[in-house]
């Protein structure tokens, strides 16, 4: 007998969900790939699942599982959190099948109309991104765990969730509800593989409106939230972002937070959904944790335009079996990240100085990074897929969240410079959005380059060949444009003496000393001192700071009007090194100071730029 499922009202009555549900009930979805997500032992993580397809109609079928997650530039090899998998026709039989890669299966189905596939996926990992089963909540990125048909990625999916009826489900989807289980019904794989869903009975929920969208919020674990604070600062942000894109991609927006009580910061963009995990809770609303609350969510948001719907040649569409090289990552994730910061100062969530700190973080981090000198930006787009998340060797790639974030604000100033204010980046991202995204297209580095001189009037040959095709120091270009705003770079030595005197960086946690990074050519490098190298200590004092009651950067600063004499640990062998410090040669901070001499043009130029009076 057929179960009859209640479709949400708010969705039915959508524009866009009409037609879909008139096409639905018409056709009784015949072609469809079904999948029914259960579990019987949550404290041992794992989820059953079944994936159904009718109409089977051939001696073989391939079955795959993805190999990456788009939102992470990286492979993610989902297939080894499978324990069991096995197929079965439409009478029960168990069908013959032979794994043919790492996350692909050959099943034999002659004479079978209706395949069944039962296996499980261990859900013990807790981040944006991931699937996660405990006695407390079901959250799952179906691109992580549900396998499809490749010959039939295109067809509807329906996902029926077998949960606790007191359990609330956050979802970007269309909802159904049945008398023992929710049903999440999705146009094709693809929208299926972008629509995490949490499901819990203690899920904080409250909702708000822009323009006539939805915007829904869903907290999963311990936080008290201010719900004012909250609506007042997301509708912000929320409002510019619609009114700067001119149209949406979404006529509902979901925020789905996973609160943590421990520290983390993570973020996933989806197209009618983000999710975001977020810790300690106890701090959400305070300070620097609430400033990345915000920061993270606008810039989730504003993907749902720039890499979810705009999107490289490359991954028009995406191809979950293999990585999706592209080396327009200064574009996906640069200009989100630039825009995530900027957006919130022109709205006003983010005060100037806030802003300014956030720009200036970046700005220290490509003067601390080496690797400028020796891969390009667009080359190390490419090579995310390597290393993108991990430091790597050293001084070897830049960043294409900062460097990225750097090039979109360099290409800001330029069209603003060279069309006299009245064009600038937030043009050349609707333009990709209305004439590629909307035509289902993907954009080349030639069109992203053809539609910035469009709007600057001008060859943009000088910023791309030199910075975002070439590795080198952006100094020249930033100092360049900060001056179109009335500003400028101020390099100082940094404030502790082992950075600037030494020439290295260190990170002093759980009571060790280690060393993450070293000058090139400074004294350190000279003596021979390495990464990972660990001080025990300086001048025959120890540096474990719950035994010496001093840490590293403390002990330092006491001896700095002498020679050190260092006791490292390398490789699981104690050595000494005498270093004899140079004072301000090294490690330099940076930041952005406003020029006492400016012109009526350069404050207006600043206050279109952030929002604020020079």
């Amino acid at each position: 007998m057929r179960q009859e499922f209640v479709l949400s009202e708010s969705f039915v009555n959508s524009s866009k969900n009409k037609q879909f549900w008139s096409l639905t009930k018409s056709l009784q979805i015949q072609n469809r790939m079904k999948y029914i997500i259960s579990y019987q032992q949550p404290h041992q993580h794992y989820l059953d699942i079944e994936f159904i397809a009718d109409q089977i109609q051939s001696d073989f079928v391939e079955i795959r599982l993805p190999a990456w997650r788009p939102g992470r530039y990286e492979l993610g090899n989902f297939a080894k959190n499978i324990q069991r998998w096995k197929a079965f026709d439409q009478h029960g039989k168990e069908l013959r099948h032979e794994k043919i890669t790492k996350d692909c299966w050959k099943v034999h189905t002659r004479d079978v109309t209706q395949l069944h596939i039962r296996y499980n996926y261990f859900s013990n990992e807790l981040n944006a991104g991931s699937t996660f089963l405990d006695a407390t909540q079901v959250y799952v990125n179906p691109v992580n765990c549900c396998v499809y048909i490749p010959s039939r990625i295109n067809e509807f999916c329906e996902m029926e969730l077998k949960i606790p009826p007191s359990f609330k489900v956050a979802c970007g989807l269309r909802q159904a509800t049945g008398a023992n289980e929710i049903q999440l019904h999705a146009a094709d794989f693809h929208e299926l593989a972008d629509s995490p869903f949490m499901a819990s009975d203690s899920l904080q929920h409250n909702k708000f409106s822009c323009q006539g969208i939805e915007f829904n919020f869903w907290f999963q674990g311990e936080c008290r939230l201010d719900w004012e604070k909250l609506h007042t600062d997301f509708s912000r942000f929320c409002e510019f972002q619609l009114r700067m894109m001119k149209k949406a991609p979404f006529e509902q927006y979901h925020f789905l937070f996973q609160i943590v009580p421990y520290r983390m910061y993570h973020g996933v963009e989806h197209v009618h959904s983000t999710v975001i995990a977020l810790g300690p809770g106890c701090n959400l609303m305070k300070d620097k944790l609430y400033e990345d609350l915000v920061g993270v969510s606008c810039h989730e948001l504003f993907h749902a335009w720039n890499i979810k719907t705009i999107r490289p040649v490359e991954m028009q569409p995406y191809d979950y079996t293999k990585e999706n090289y592209s080396k327009l990552g200064y574009v996906c994730e640069g200009v989100t990240t630039y825009y995530g910061d900027q957006i919130l100062s022109r709205c006003g969530v983010y005060t100037e100085a806030q802003y300014l700190q956030t720009f200036q973080e970046r700005l220290q981090r490509h003067a601390d990074n080496f690797g400028r000198y020796r891969l390009s930006v667009a080359d190390s787009s490419f090579d995310t897929w390597l290393d993108g998340y991990v430091p790597g060797v050293p001084n070897r790639k830049t960043s294409i969240y900062d460097e990225g974030c750097l090039l979109a604000f360099i290409t800001d100033v330029f069209i603003r410079k060279h069309s006299a204010n009245a064009h600038s980046l937030d043009d050349v991202m609707v333009h990709l959005y209305e004439e590629f995204a909307l035509a289902q297209k993907g954009y080349t580095a030639a069109d992203y380059k053809g539609i910035v001189e469009y709007y600057a009037n001008q060859s943009f040959d000088e910023i791309s060949n030199n910075y975002i095709n070439s590795a080198r120091d952006y100094q020249p270009a930033l100092r360049e444009a900060l001056s179109y705003l009335g500003c400028s770079l101020v390099e100082f030595a940094s404030s502790k003496f082992h950075e600037h005197a030494l020439g290295i960086k260190v990170s002093e946690t759980n009571g060790t000393c280690k060393i993450i990074a070293v000058y090139p050519s400074s004294v350190a490098d000279a003596a021979g001192i390495s990464i990972q190298d660990e001080i025990l200590g300086i001048n025959t004092i120890p540096v474990k700071p719950e035994h010496a009651g001093g840490s590293f950067t403390e002990w330092c600063n006491y001896f700095a009007d002498q020679p050190l004499l260092l006791t490292l640990s390398s490789n699981f062998r104690i050595r000494q090194v005498k270093i004899i410090p140079a004072p301000f040669q090294f490690y330099k901070g940076i930041k952005v100071q406003k020029e006492e001499k400016v012109n009526p043009g350069q404050k207006q130029n600043y206050r279109l730029w952030c929002g604020y009076e020079f």
